[in-house]
């Protein structure tokens, strides 16, 4: 069941792969806003899938965030993930990345729970 005050949690290595020069964001090989971005992501609907229906998901829809400092390669970066609120079939996420450091990213994120067949069907039709 899905609750105001859920939380989830993810993490990630920052590797070459997920680089702003890899991701063609920058041209630094530092931690990319794309993918703390993906990982935010990744940790709401990892965080909500259980609690859906058989056939049901989610899709983000709006997510509005700060990348305030940078990660080298070889650091971690953990997640924090809260249900702040729950309009309908609209939830609403804060997300908080740090890495061994302190913050690096913070801010909000939105996801739909959709009928995953129906989603599908509109996105091929």
């Amino acid at each position: 069941m899905l609750e105001v005050g859920m939380k989830g949690r993810a993490e990630t290595a920052v590797t070459i792969d997920n680089t702003a020069k890899a991701f063609t964001s920058g041209a630094l090989e530092v931690f990319a806003t794309p993918a703390m971005i993906s990982l935010m992501e990744e940790t709401c609907w990892k965080m909500i899938q259980p609690e859906l229906e058989e056939g049901l998901g989610s899709v983000g829809t709006k997510v509005n965030v700060s990348h305030m400092a940078p990660s080298s390669i070889g650091k971690t970066i953990v997640c924090d993930a809260t249900l702040i609120e729950i309009d309908g079939r609209r939830l609403t996420f804060e997300v908080v990345c740090s890495d061994e450091k302190g913050m690096v990213g913070m801010g909000t994120h939105e996801r739909f729970i959709i009928n995953n067949d129906k989603f599908m069907a509109k996105a091929n039709g």
